[in-house]
């Protein structure tokens, strides 16, 4: 089997749901730890923590050195076609790019992601032979297999995206849609309040399209019975929150029970 083979790509068109967690600390060594705990996978996000290229690297490095079944994926801040390029390149093979508002950004987003070929006559990738995603140029067969192997994750996290969603999930290479549960709220007028009925409702609907189209249903959830009434609404690709809002959370039970 091909290093290059990304399981997660195929996982998501199973119905079993995968767990994964946020990883905001910026730190390779919480990367390296959590992938011994036996997530599906773990999210490297560069738009609201504190990583950048360099971060990002070195935690696709640890995670891979725990010679575990955990897939690393990493969220971009934005669709910008040169730090696209440069995560592909430092070899992420899953990308979540956030708040996709129509059909035309998602195609967009999987554009930046498939180098130009006869199949991916709109693919944006540049081409860089010596890249930790090629083996630095040791993998000659990498530039054939790439395309086929990135799997992109667009958010849904607006009004605007709520209303393209079926035409958003039907985009070609879309593998799946994540519900950024926090900022729909606030777009649809309900700020703070993600267990509003509009926001259920939207959520309902996201699942639906994605269900249609036969691609996966995602959403951050903050603890584990939440992860569990999304996996009954029809989510199958959950965060299991934070590590650093697990870090806080057990460390300041731990030290409430011991000033108790």
């Amino acid at each position: 089997m091909s290093t290059f083979t990304n399981p997660l790509k195929e996982r998501l068109k199973e119905a079993e749901p995968l767990y994964g967690l946020w990883l905001s600390m910026g730190s390779e060594t919480a990367a390296e730890a959590l992938a011994h705990a036996g997530f599906d996978w773990l999210l490297i996000d560069m738009e609201h923590a504190p990583n950048d290229s360099a971060d990002t690297v070195a935690q696709l490095r640890a995670i891979a050195a725990a010679h575990l079944p955990t897939e690393p994926v990493v969220r971009l801040p934005t669709t910008e076609p040169w730090l696209v390029k440069r995560v592909l390149d430092a070899g992420a093979r899953t990308v979540m790019f956030p708040n996709i508002g129509s059909a035309k950004e998602a195609a967009c987003a999987v554009s930046l992601t498939q180098y130009p070929g006869e199949r991916t006559p709109d693919g944006r990738r540049g081409v860089a032979g010596v890249v930790r995603a090629a083996g630095y140029g040791m993998r000659r067969d990498y530039l054939h297999g790439a395309n086929a192997q990135i799997a992109v994750i667009v958010q849904i996290e607006s009004a605007s995206a709520l209303e393209e969603v079926e035409q958003i999930a039907a985009t070609p290479g879309v593998d799946c849609l994540f519900v950024g549960p926090a900022d729909l709220a606030a777009s649809l007028g309900h700020l703070g309040d993600s267990k509003h009925p509009d926001v259920t409702a939207a959520m309902l609907r996201i699942v639906a399209a994605a269900r249609g189209a036969g691609v996966a249903a995602g959403i951050f959830a903050m603890d584990a019975v939440q992860a569990k009434q999304y996996r009954e609404m029809g989510f199958s690709f959950i965060a299991l929150a934070a590590d650093v809002i697990w870090l806080v959370r057990a460390t300041r039970q731990a030290l409430q029970e011991a000033r108790s």
